[in-house]
């Protein structure tokens, strides 16, 4: 609200303000014409694929003495050498992708990945 002198706000009370905006509608998935699902069947799928069935997922398993040592030994490097250990694996990637499309492309020439045709 603009007061009488140009350049000056009037201040209003906030929590008159947040009350004004409060809404007491509740929305919920209830009605399928008015909020369908974006994906049919989605919810569905999700509430039979949950991991809440108590099996441990593969990435909570307990970490041995190497991968203890090596978590500390990264914590122990600077900014400057972590990033440079990161460019050493990306790097150790590249080559390993290079040396995998030559051996497809080999594969290629010599046929070996084709299906036999009966």
């Amino acid at each position: 609200m603009a007061a009488i002198e140009p350049g000056r706000v009037q201040s209003v009370d906030e929590t008159v303000f947040e009350e004004s905006l409060l809404s007491t509608e509740k929305l919920d998935r209830t009605s399928p014409e008015l909020w369908p699902e974006q994906i049919p069947g989605v919810l569905e799928f999700m509430s039979t694929q949950s991991t809440s069935n108590g099996s441990p997922q593969p990435w909570t398993k307990s970490l041995d003495n190497d991968d203890m040592n090596l978590l500390h030994q990264f914590g122990s490097l600077t900014a400057a050498e972590l990033i440079a250990e990161v460019k050493k694996l990306h790097d150790v990637a590249y080559q390993l992708g290079l040396e995998e499309a030559k051996e497809m492309t080999r594969g290629k020439y010599l046929n070996i990945l084709n299906r036999k045709k009966r």
